[in-house]
């Protein structure tokens, strides 16, 4: 599970997270939001790259973070990002970018190459494994990183607007992949769209983050039925 309990992030007088409170289990949950509303420190709270300024954050039931605290570092909490520009390492293959993560944490050669391998078939690129991200297609680039965040096991997977960058026709065609290894693999898992026709796809939940707030959660049909607010009902009804 993933927890934030009353979690703010401050800069001196101004809150960049403000109390936010929720709970993630084995699901994938929408996170949406305008610009600015708090969606990328939320993800960097998580990941133990902000340290809150007050509240708690949780991840599989360990307290990661306490106010003015970073008690686990970012490579010990065992949560993989998809970032939204991706951060391929241009000059490692698709091999060696998996390999990284999996060398940094100590993991033996043949379990390594254990893993690679699933990971590199679960995303279909079979023989790609040497190929350069300079060599690859953008979406193959885009099932590198999805297979490099796989193949550590996380214990939560955070993606950052991971179609972006894509066509619709590549956007397509992740979106569909994610929605099978997300079928498979059951970890708390937060998607940040802008698309509420992803969220409809991907997640079982949605969040709304306003103005460095919750603003709502639940099921896109229950927020379509009662939105708090004006970007939650654009938002939902525009699914």
């Amino acid at each position: 599970m993933i927890e934030m309990r009353d979690v703010s992030v401050r800069r001196g007088e101004t809150a960049i997270l403000d109390r936010v409170s929720f709970s993630i289990g084995d699901e994938v949950v929408a996170l949406a939001g305008p610009s600015g509303s708090g969606k990328t420190t939320l993800l960097r709270a998580l990941l133990g790259l902000e340290t809150p300024s007050e509240g708690e954050v949780r991840i599989g039931g360990r307290l990661m973070s306490t106010p003015g605290r970073s008690l686990v570092p970012p490579e010990d909490r065992n949560v993989a990002m998809v970032f939204q520009d991706l951060a391929l390492w241009p000059h490692l293959s698709a091999h060696g970018n998996l390999a990284f993560g999996l060398r940094a944490r100590g993991v033996a050669k043949d379990e390594r190459e254990r893993r690679i391998a699933v990971a590199l078939t679960s995303v279909g690129l079979d023989g790609k494994g040497g190929k350069r991200p300079g060599e690859l297609s953008g979406g193959e680039r885009q099932r590198v990183a999805i297979a490099r965040a796989l193949v550590l096991d996380p214990a939560a997977l955070l993606l950052d607007e991971p179609f972006a960058s894509l066509d619709i026709m590549l956007k397509q065609e992740i979106i569909t992949l994610l929605a099978c290894l997300f079928k498979e693999r059951r970890v708390p898992t937060i998607v940040v769209t802008h698309d509420p026709r992803d969220a409809a796809v991907l997640a079982e939940r949605v969040l709304i983050i306003e103005g460095r707030r919750i603003a709502q959660q639940g099921t896109l049909a229950d927020v379509a039925r009662a939105p708090a607010t004006p970007f939650a009902e654009a938002f939902a009804c525009g699914a």
